[in-house]
Order: C-alpha cells, then structure tokens, then sequence
C-alpha cells in the first residue's frame, strides 16, 4: 500500500513538473527577446529607438505564464527600458520618461489580463471536474466481468469538452444471466444527456422486475412517454424518441435473446468473420407500441468463444473526407479474434482516422464475449434462428 502510494505520489508530481518546465523553458524567448533589443538600440544610431518594442517581451509571456513571470518580465524590460535611457544619459528626458511609463502600464495590463485569464481557467476547470464526476455518475463503466461473459465498452462524445453525450449503455446481472441496453437520444446537448438519464434510471430500476424483454421494453416505453415532454422544446413536440436494443444472455445457455426497439442490429463475431444480426425492430421509444405482444423476441446463438459488439449509429455513420461511411463490418471482422478490450481498442483508432480525427455524432460500443457456460448442455450450431417471435 505504501509503495503505491509513492508511485501515486511521484505520477502527480511529475505531471505537476511537466507544465511548470515546459513555461520555465519557453521564459527564455523574451528574455531574450529583451536582451537582444537592448543591445541593438545600444548599437544602432541615437536617432532611432527601439525600446518600445520592448512590450512585447510581457505580451507574449502572458500567452503561456502566470501572472507572476509575466510581472516579472514587465518589469525587466522596464529596466531595460530605463537602462537604455540612462545609457545615453536621457533617462529623466520627457520622451524616455513617457516611454518607461507607457511601458509600465501595458506591464500592469498584461498582468491584469493574466489574473482575469487565470480565474476564468480555474473556474472551467472546477465546472469541467463537476461535469465528468456528473458524467460518470450517470453512466456508469461496464464491469469487465458479467458471469461467463468478458465485456468492454466505448464512448466517443462528439461536443467538445464532453465524454457523452445523448448515447447510452448500462448493464446488469440478473438470476442467471444478464440483462444489457444499448440506446441513443435523438438529438444532442444537455437536452440529450438528460434523455439517456430518464432511460438509463428507467432501465436499473425495471431490469429485475420483468420477467421477459418485450414486457421490460414496455415499462421503458411508459416511463420514457411518461417523462419524455419534460425535455422537450415547444418547437420539437412530439418529435423526440429514443432507439434502444434490449438483451438477455444466459448463463447457461448458448444464445441470446434481444429485443430492438429501433436500433441498429448487433455484430455478430466469429475468428475472421463479422455477421449482422438479423432482428425484428418495434418503433423506438416515445413513439412505440404499449403491448408486450407488439414488439419481437429475437433469439441466436452464442457460443462460447463469440463475440457480439453493439453500437451506435455514430459509428456506421462516420463519414471520411470524400463523404464515405465507415466499412465496420469489414474492419470489425479484421479484429475478431481480439478481446473485447483490444477489439474496442482497434476499432476507436481506425474509426478516428477514418473520420479525421473528430466524430460528427456520438458513437458507443459494447463488445461482449462468451468465454465459457455455467453448465453445458446441448451445443447450438453457430446459425441464427430463422426468425424471432412474438412474446405471448
């Protein structure tokens, strides 16, 4: 414990060092910036004067120190100033006099500028820790382990500054098995964030209590019709809705069974190989059905060794330079045999590069690989089941 401690402790220091050193290092440009000006206008003929081209030297200090090397260096190119004055004995004329003091005063303005730069930098940085301890309350990191299931998952905000946005996930265990939900708000912004709130609360709270997927689609669908017109604007009534896709993966069972509720189908991964899952989607949330027999439990098989990878229309949406979407079948079957963690790990950087380096959309994903069962029966050949059917 204690050596982890000093390693914590030597990994803050070093990153409080890094900035500190970078700034030190960069003070030698108008520090020689003033050197060199002094000397010049002690070299170059009286009638010219470049001393006031000494306020540079704190201008361009300001752009990356505090405000106490700014001050610093305001106050040595003002005894540059002086001392060029004094060198060629005018140091009380009018014209140096005036030339010190304007010197002097967009000293103190820099200065000025820099404590006002500095409040404002630390006030974002206490909103930006508010918002990532709020962000991360609300949606909260897969566990890595879900019985005979290893899990990663992915979240690539497209808003500056932001680590989610309107896309959503969250999991959990349940008697023998687990329960799953990936989803996105239409729309972006805190509106957006606050959708995929009320849908994610909804889900922890109802995902023990339903016995099947389209009965917990259904309380989903009350609760997000229930809640929904509290984040709407007047000019998007009626328009907001929310597509999620269910799951439930036994334990014991080599298959899963999902219900969409709009959203698009799953990846199915096997060595060298990525198939999509064919399902049967009900309308989205906010605008679906009410009935448990209206939406479609979809039912494949998963074996272990599979990999199933769910995600986000941001993702197949991504768009490179010419307008072209990203191929992530292709790319997801190059990594197939990956963990989940490295799986997720390949795909965020091809994704990246594909679109540039910035997402137009949020992207999400999950990839979920069977790694055993709790009880082998009966193996199921790696083939979907023809077709899903309607909950009774």
């Amino acid at each position: 414990m204690v050596q982890g401690e000093r390693v914590v402790a030597r990994q803050r220091f070093a990153g409080l060092r890094q900035p500190w050193q970078s700034s030190h290092a960069l003070l030698l440009i108008p520090v020689v910036l003033i050197v060199v000006i002094t000397i010049v206008d002690l070299l170059v003929p009286a009638d010219i004067h470049l001393g006031p081209l000494l306020v540079i030297a704190p201008a361009i200090t300001a752009s990356f120190a505090g405000p106490l090397l700014t001050g610093a260096i305001g106050v040595l190119a003002v005894a540059a100033q002086a001392f060029i004055g004094w060198h060629f004995g005018v140091l009380f004329s009018r014209n140096v006099m005036v030339q010190v003091l304007a010197l002097t005063v967009l000293s103190i303005l820099t200065v000025c500028f820099c404590v006002v730069r500095e409040r404002r930098r630390k006030e974002l940085d206490q909103v930006r820790s508010v918002a990532e301890a709020a962000q991360h309350v609300l949606l909260w990191p897969l566990p890595e382990q879900l019985g005979p299931l290893q899990v990663a998952c992915l979240y690539l905000a497209a808003e500056d500054e932001a680590q989610i946005g309107g896309d959503l996930y969250a999991a959990t265990r349940i008697d023998g098995g687990a329960r799953v939900m990936i989803g996105d708000v239409r729309g972006k912004g805190l509106d957006a964030i606050g959708e995929a709130a009320l849908l994610l609360g909804a889900f922890r709270e109802a995902a023990h209590k339903h016995t099947a997927l389209p009965e917990l689609a259904v309380g989903l669908e009350q609760s997000v019709a229930h809640y929904l017109p509290d984040f709407e604007a007047e000019e998007e009534a009626g328009e907001r809705f929310v597509t999620a896709l269910l799951l439930e993966i036994p334990d014991a069972d080599p298959l899963i069974q999902m219900t969409s509720c709009g959203h698009p189908p799953p990846l199915l991964l096997h060595p060298g190989d990525a198939d999509p899952v064919p399902v049967h989607p009900a309308p989205p949330l906010g605008v679906g059905p009410t009935r448990p027999e209206d939406y479609t439990l979809d039912v494949f098989s998963f074996e272990p060794g599979d990999t199933l990878l769910l995600y986000t229309d941001g993702v197949i949406e991504a768009r490179d330079s010419h307008g072209a979407f990203y191929p992530f079948t292709q790319r997801a079957a190059q990594w197939s045999d990956h963990s989940p963690e490295n799986l997720l790990h390949h795909i965020r950087r091809d994704l990246l590069a594909h679109a540039g380096g910035r997402l137009a959309d949020d992207a999400a994903l999950i990839a979920i690989r069977r790694t055993s069962l709790a009880h082998p029966g009966r193996r199921h050949r790696k083939t979907f089941h023809a077709a899903g059917f309607r909950h009774h």
